[in-house]
Formats: C-alpha cells, sequence, structure tokens
C-alpha cells in the first residue's frame, strides 16, 4: 500500500495559500485491505475511506470511463493495476494533478507545476468533456485564483464551449450548480465564475436570469457602463471588496434580474424592474435549490434597492415602509446585508467603484436606533389589540423622523 497526498492541498502548498483539508490517493490496495488496516469505507459511488484517526479522505487509484450523460454516467474501476499516473489523467486541471509522496517529492506527469508557474487553468487530457460539473469548478477555480492572476487555457475554453454545445451542460443537476456558485461567491473574485460561464456558453443553461442581462442596454446617465451585465460583474466585484459574506454576495447576484425581462419598447429605461425580478429570484433560486435565506435576502435587495439608493429623499412613513418590507425588526441581520448590497450596487457603475454611498452606513446607524425601541408600560396602559402595534408604529416614525431632521437640515 502506497499513500500519495493530492489535489487541492498540493496546489495550494506551492501557491502558498492556506488550505483546511487533505486528500490523499491509495496505490496498491484494495478494499478489503483499507478495511483490514481500519479504514472506515464511506463512499458511494467509488471506495473511499476515512483514517482511523485523522479522518481524512484516502480514495483508492482509479480510472473511469464514460457510460452515459452527465456526471453520474461513469463506470469506475480500482486495482492494484491502477497506477497513481492512471488515477492523476482523470483529474480535472493540471494544477490538481501533482501529487506528494510521503518524503515530500512531487510526482507531476502533466506538468501541473509549469502551470501554477505560467497562471494557467489547462484540463489534463480530452477525458475532461466527459463529466459537465467540471465547467463549473474550472469557473469556480478561475474566481478563486484570480487575484494570483489564473486565465483559462484558450484550448480548455473551446472544449468548455464544444460541451455545452453538445449538450453536457444540460445535464447539471441543482445541487452541483448551487454547490459551485456557493464556492466561488466565497472566492475574492466571484464575478470571475460569472464570466467564465457565460465566456463558454455556459452561464445561458445554469443561470439564464442572469444571462439575460448581458446586451441588455440602460441610460447612461445612470449607467455609464450602459451594459446591464457589466453592471453585474462591477457590483460583485464590489461586493466581495464590501463583506465576506456570500448571502450578500449572492444578493447582489440576482438584484437586476428584473432588467433583463423588461419590455422591448421601454428599453433603455427599466421601470417597474424591481417587482418584476422578484418571480425571476424565486424562480431561479428553487431551481438551482438555494437555501430559504439567500432567496429571502435576493428577493428583499430585488424589491427595494431603489429606496435605499434614494434613502435621503424619501418620506418617514416611507422609511418606515422599507424597513417593515425588510422585516427589519425580527431579522435585523437581513437589514444590514441588505445596506451593504445596495453600497455594490451604487458603486458597480463606470466611474463610481470608489465613491461614497453615506446610505448604507446612515441605514446601519437608524437600525441601531430603531431596533431597540419598546413601548414602555406607561405607554401600554390601556391599550389592546392593534392599538399597541399603532402606538409603537407611531414611536418609530417618531423616532425616524428625529433622526433623519439632522441630516435633512445639513443636505439642504
Amino acid at each position: 500500500m502506497q499513500t500519495y497526498l493530492v489535489g487541492g492541498a498540493v496546489r495550494d502548498r506551492l501557491l502558498k495559500l492556506p488550505y483546511h483539508e487533505q486528500d490523499w490517493v491509495v496505490v496498491n490496495s484494495d478494499p478489503a485491505q483499507m478495511e483490514k488496516a481500519g479504514f472506515k469505507p464511506v463512499g458511494k459511488d467509488f471506495p473511499v475511506f476515512l483514517h482511523p484517526e485523522s479522518k481524512e479522505e484516502y480514495a483508492l487509484a482509479r480510472t473511469e470511463r464514460k457510460t452515459g450523460p452527465g456526471y453520474k454516467g461513469f463506470q469506475f474501476h480500482t486495482g492494484p493495476d491502477v497506477s497513481l499516473e492512471d488515477d492523476l489523467e482523470r483529474r480535472d486541471l493540471t494544477i490538481n494533478a501533482i501529487a506528494q509522496d510521503p518524503q515530500g517529492n512531487l510526482i507531476d506527469p502533466y506538468h501541473g507545476q509549469r502551470d501554477l508557474e505560467t497562471r494557467v487553468l489547462r484540463h489534463v487530457s480530452p477525458a475532461f468533456a466527459e463529466d459537465p460539473v467540471r465547467i463549473l469548478r474550472v469557473a469556480r477555480f478561475a474566481a478563486k485564483l484570480a487575484p494570483l492572476g489564473f486565465r483559462v487555457a484558450p484550448e480548455t475554453l473551446a472544449l468548455m464551449q464544444q460541451m455545452v454545445a453538445a449538450g453536457e451542460a444540460d445535464h447539471l443537476v441543482p445541487e452541483r450548480v448551487w454547490q459551485e456558485t456557493f464556492k466561488a461567491l466565497q472566492t475574492d473574485a466571484p464575478q470571475r465564475f460569472i464570466e467564465v460561464l457565460r465566456n463558454c456558453g455556459a452561464l445561458a443553461k445554469v443561470l439564464p436570469e442572469v444571462d439575460a442581462l448581458f446586451g441588455t442596454p440602460q441610460k447612461p446617465q445612470w449607467h455609464p457602463e450602459i451594459d446591464c451585465g457589466r453592471h453585474l460583474l462591477m457590483a460583485m466585484e464590489v461586493s466581495a471588496q464590501l463583506t465576506n459574506d456570500p448571502k450578500t454576495r449572492f444578493a447582489v447576484l440576482v438584484h437586476d434580474l428584473g432588467k433583463g425581462a423588461t419590455p422591448d419598447d421601454i428599453l433603455p429605461s427599466h421601470y417597474g424592474h424591481e417587482e418584476r425580478g422578484v418571480p425571476l429570484v424565486e424562480q431561479l433560486c428553487q431551481r438551482i435549490r438555494t437555501p430559504k435565506d439567500y432567496q429571502r435576502l435576493g428577493v428583499k435587495v430585488s424589491r427595494w434597492h431603489l429606496h435605499s439608493h434614494r434613502l435621503f429623499e424619501l418620506k418617514t412613513t416611507t422609511v418606515l415602509k422599507l424597513l417593515e418590507g425588510l422585516d427589519a425588526f425580527r431579522t435585523p441581520e437581513d437589514a444590514i446585508a441588505f445596506s451593504f448590497a445596495c453600497e455594490a450596487d451604487a458603486r458597480g457603475r463606470e466611474g463610481f467603484m470608489d465613491t461614497d454611498y453615506p446610505q448604507a452606513r446612515t441605514l446601519r446607524e437608524l437600525m441601531q436606533v430603531i431596533s431597540p425601541l419598546r413601548l414602555s408600560d406607561q405607554e401600554r396602559e390601556g391599550l389592546v389589540g392593534k392599538a399597541i402595534a399603532e402606538a409603537l408604529r407611531q414611536k418609530r416614525l417618531r423616532a425616524i423622523d428625529a433622526f433623519f431632521e439632522p441630516l435633512r437640515s445639513t443636505r439642504k
């Protein structure tokens, strides 16, 4: 039995990046031998085992053969005749096909170290085309490694385009689309995930509501970049600078979906896009099965983001309507996330990337004032039912009015 460290841990160690998991491949062994050594079998589709002490994953070296469409259409083979090089050949990218032996020596038959040095994401072999999930993985690695200057090799992008044209992307299951999207949202350049998917044609297959934004114009006096898709990429870039929260970044991804469904006869105006986007956000979330709280925030940002932009112009009653629409008193975390998403939207425009957006800061300060408000026993005296709720509403209105009074005086 020979074991080798493989995959992300080797790659990230060479790039001097932090890593949290280690994966191992085992050569010259079989399931019976692994169990005899104390490893616990956990793999459903192929033999994967947990180390009895470290609980890290050890997979038997394997080859695979395409037997049907999609990422599940494979037949796997393991056995003592499968070499380390055979196992590495089935991996997606050369930078993920480097192994390290117990002495620290690197085994790199597909020149992954060279591609690490030249910052290239390149497929290992033509077998890449057999698994559509690899399209999503390449886009996600492009997002993860964008700060280091990585680019997708032209021949790999061409192969991804061929896969989409052949219908492989049609077989991507919702769980994998969301899983890779979620991971991409946690990177420093989530916009690259969208760019790469669009460049290979997969965005129209997996996130058609987002793809519809590209090529859709908007008024240059508000959006000098004009194209709605370009605005989205810029807003996502700003969102990654503002917050590490993937839920907020997701809300930015879906905040303008209504613009992709604007009737042609009113373009480049997008009147009503906020409400028009709500069913599209819900549709996208339900299709790729996002968590409920992601859908909830996405809907709120779609519906209310223009109110944030006009915050200093709103009447007191409209400000309260905004807070109530955000359900800010029960989910204050959503109101905070909303403020960051709106800032990303406002600054994600040509010439505005580095501008101040005081509305977000003001909204968060307002929440600190309004959230703790309760009716005292004296204020509740003699009130029942709806009268109690109305008294609290009036108290909130007075507090909002008092909060904004000095701000309005300053802005006159």
